[in-house]
């Protein structure tokens, strides 16, 4: 930013002036940016982290202190957010002189936070790639600009005592760098070298170690042989192959029992990732970025048959690019140790695929121990360190999206998966910066849990679906991690309504720990309530909550609601047609029972055993169904999700009849849709989808009817057109339902919520649609629109059920 000119007057004034410097200010080169800064300005006094964050004392003329301020916002550290700058003139030391670092100081009540993991910068990459430095090839250089920061830290203030590197004592090399205010590793705690820091093992499936003398070259040698190993990272263990050996990742995917959910790939730069996907320029920016993210994009038409195996049947592929010294030497090794950097710029082909080592849907591993055993029978070796991962922290996933509450069509990133290279960064509420905390412990599949501190929230990173031991472990400690980190204890807790919840269950433990209320906040009520925590809207809003499945108020099945939000407060005003869940939860498995509960629901019951004759179940799901109809039926519960309308079309269209993931449904759906507009690049998205404009209606109750909608898929063959009218039609259904209440409520702000606003087509199409008829649609950016938001959403009405006095639970 530029620089103010200050009044000439000011430097007649000489003053000693506190300042007091909040935001992600530990552990990111702040302290040496301030030394550097301050004697470079011949300011005397000193700077030290304490549990608000860094406090300054700076003395010199009014001109230069308040130039001071000015450069210390501009010129900040790379990995630097500051909040809040205070300052108060104090009195004068005669005789000070010179600036210098003190000692952190640790009493009072915390109110910083440490920044997250970071991808090496390239000052330490071109260390590390240069024969003559002594920590050449060394996996595990940093530096205040870079590294490990939220995955290895126990405690705060950040100081090394409170870090997993405690275990390593800094040789006198690594000592002077720590201690030298010129050096950019001045206090950068995870310092070290090979000399004195952590240090590289491989083991052999016979948990053989130290078997080789080069533990990088050794890996290369048996991912090129077609082996898997499993790498230790950052904030867990990955699962790693070649991505082009199409054995190696059938092989994968037999081990890990992952059928067809698509593999994440690592590639060494932008110009290697266009060899498999189309990248934009945003595109390109969010993968080089240093929080490197995951990210969704469009793949080329010859990526399945050279990459086999690896997304089938989806029309993106996710890529990330290497973040970790120990990435990037693979990459290294694979090119035969190159002595110059050209390379890093240049296309190269290994491509390896980088899948969370979470074997059966458990929480990431992270200790060695526990990877020699829980990953034996998966990886055919292992290479490890010997530094202690304190905090699991899997790989975040984004797509580009299109800016929420505004006109232009500028992408922005949207979370699918927040974690590494996000976590712990607060996301600001507004509101009362005194306002009391709050612990909100999410939902049931792809949990998170959020604190507040402040006018702050704190997501975890992603925990996963609470639906094995492992995992509900793994949220009791994501709960006390996050709670002391940052030293908050909550004043009430928010939970799900629905009371089998692991979540649910531990709330009220937590209650009775803390001897505090509970707070329970309706699951479509948080997905709504999390968009509008994340945009600050204080007025009230229509909500379009589109998912798999939720507890309503009703105690059915919900997932395709209109909501009316207006502070605390939520009343359900419009929702989807119900369907049959024909077998209960064993529909949300197998699309062909939400299609043929379409026919049944249409009066086409007797087609069910026709259409579907190749299930043995057929003539028992027409009967349950007839049942059901007739007179209700607990085997075949009514929902308006619109996760189960995705279902029935995938299933009319034969394109997905069973899923061996979450979601696969719909994600064909969207990649066949896709392939059919892909031909249809001259015209305006969303003009080029097709629509039946006589496939829906909206009936008394305002309920919206697409039953229709699905039941003319069954006599498409064309599956891409298919796909692409039911896109199509479903987008300008909305958007007229959704039009005629916001026009009946006086209300044009629109918050989408939910896991179905992952669908590209689905979120663009109806904020596309909406806008043009002149409402304000938003959507989630800083946190997933699917579960791993909810959490967010119930500390946001927890916030204000506080404020406006109310302690009972709140309802949707």
């Amino acid at each position: 930013m530029p620089l103010k000119t200050p009044s000439p007057i000011l430097a007649a004034f000489r003053l000693r002036r506190r300042f007091q410097v909040r935001g992600i200010v530990q552990g990111v080169g702040f302290r040496p940016f301030v030394h550097r800064l301050a004697s470079g300005m011949v300011l005397t006094g000193w700077v030290q982290n304490d549990v608000t964050g860094v406090i300054i004392e700076a003395e010199g003329s009014a001109l230069q202190l308040e130039t001071f301020v000015q450069r210390l916002l501009a010129e900040a550290p790379r990995l630097a957010r500051i909040n809040e700058v205070t300052s108060q003139d104090i009195t004068l030391i005669p005789g000070a002189r010179g600036f210098e670092v003190i000692p952190s100081a640790h009493d009072g009540v915390l109110a910083t936070t440490i920044g997250p993991d970071s991808a090496i910068c390239d000052d330490c990459l071109h260390e590390m790639l240069t024969p003559e430095n002594r920590r050449y090839r060394y996996p595990f250089i940093n530096c205040t600009h870079c590294g490990p920061r939220y995955t290895l830290v126990r405690d705060l203030p950040y100081d090394r005592a409170m870090t997993s590197m405690s275990a390593f004592t800094q040789c006198p090399a690594c000592q002077a760098e720590y201690t030298d205010p010129k050096h950019r590793r001045f206090h950068a705690e995870p310092n070290a070298c090979p000399q004195c820091g952590p240090r590289l093992q491989w083991c052999d499936a016979r948990n053989h170690s130290d078997v080789c003398d080069d533990a990088i070259a050794e890996t290369l040698k048996r991912l090129r042989r077609g082996e898997i190993v499993a790498i230790k990272g950052l904030g867990g263990f990955h699962l790693v192959c070649d991505a082009t050996c199409a054995e190696a990742v059938s092989e994968l995917r037999r081990r890990k029992a992952r059928d067809e959910k698509p593999f994440a790939l690592m590639v060494l730069n932008t110009a290697s990732a266009r060899q498999w996907c189309d990248v934009s320029e945003e595109e390109a920016a969010l993968l080089e970025s240093i929080e490197r993210p995951i990210v969704l994009l469009p793949k080329k038409t010859h990526v399945d048959a050279t990459l086999a195996g690896i997304a089938p049947d989806m029309n993106t592929l996710g890529l990330m690019l290497p973040y970790t010294p120990l990435h990037y030497l693979l990459f290294h090794e694979a090119l035969d140790r190159p002595t110059t950097l050209d390379w890093l710029e240049e296309t190269q082909a290994l491509t390896l695929v980088m899948t969370s080592a979470n074997p059966g849907g458990e929480p990431l591993v992270i200790g060695n121990e526990e990877a020699l055993q829980r990953l034996q029978g998966i990886a055919d070796g292992w290479l490890m360190h010997d530094r202690a991962i304190v905090a699991r922290c899997d790989d975040s996933v984004v797509r580009m999206s299109i800016r929420e509450g505004s006109s232009l069509s500028r992408p922005v990133p949207q979370f699918i998966r927040r974690a590494r290279g996000y976590t712990p960064r607060a996301i600001r509420l507004g509101g009362a910066v005194d306002a009391p905390p709050v612990l909100a412990v999410g939902g049931y599949f792809k949990n998170t849990v959020c604190v507040t501190r402040g006018d702050e929230a704190f997501l975890s990173p992603h925990i996963g679906s609470l639906d094995n031991a492992a995992t509900c472990h793994a949220f009791d400690e994501a709960v006390e991690h996050l709670l002391r980190l940052l030293d908050v204890t909550p004043t009430y807790i928010a939970h799900d309504r629905h009371p089998d919840f692991y979540s649910t269950r531990a709330a009220a433990v937590l209650a009775q720990r803390f001897g505090v209320p509970m707070i329970g906040v309706a699951h479509h009520h948080a997905h709504i309530a999390a968009v509008a925590a994340q945009h600050r809207l204080d007025t009230p809003v229509l909500g379009l909550a589109f998912d798999g499945v939720g507890l309503g108020d009703d105690g059915t099945a919900w997932g395709g609601e209109l909501l009316h939000l207006n502070g605390t407060q939520c009343e359900r005003i419009g929702h989807l047609t119900p369907l049959h869940l024909a077998g209960g939860d064993r529909a949300a498995r197998e699309p062909w029972r939400m299609a043929a509960s379409v026919l049944a629901q249409s009066g086409r019951v007797s087609g069910v055993e026709t259409f579907f004759s190749q299930h043995s179940a057929a003539a028992t799901v027409a009967g349950m169904l007839l049942r059901a109809i007739e007179a209700g039926s607990p085997h075949a519960p009514l929902t308006t999700s619109m996760g189960r309308y995705f279902d029935a079309a995938a299933g009319a269209l034969k394109v997905c009849e069973r899923m061996s993931f979450e979601g696969q449904a719909a994600m064909r759906l969207e990649g066949l849709a896709h392939r059919y507009l892909s031909g249809k690049r001259n015209t305006c998205f969303p003009a080029q989808l097709p629509i039946d404009a006589s496939a829906y209606r909206i009936k008394s109750g305002n309920a919206l009817d697409i039953l229709t909608l699905v039941y003319r898929l069954f006599d498409i063959d064309d599956v891409s057109y298919g796909a692409a009218l039911f896109h199509g039609t479903l987008i300008a259904a909305v958007v007229e339902w959704v039009d005629a209440a916001a026009r009946q409520w006086g209300i044009d702000q629109i918050a989408c919520g939910g896991g179905c606003f992952a669908n590209a087509l689905l979120s663009r199409g109806i904020s596309e649609g909406l806008r043009a008829r002149g409402h304000t649609v938003w959507q989630a950016q800083a946190v997933p629109s699917n579960d791993g938001g909810l959490s967010l959403g119930q500390a946001w009405v927890a916030r204000r059920t506080q404020a406006t006095g109310f302690d009972k639970q709140v309802s949707d």
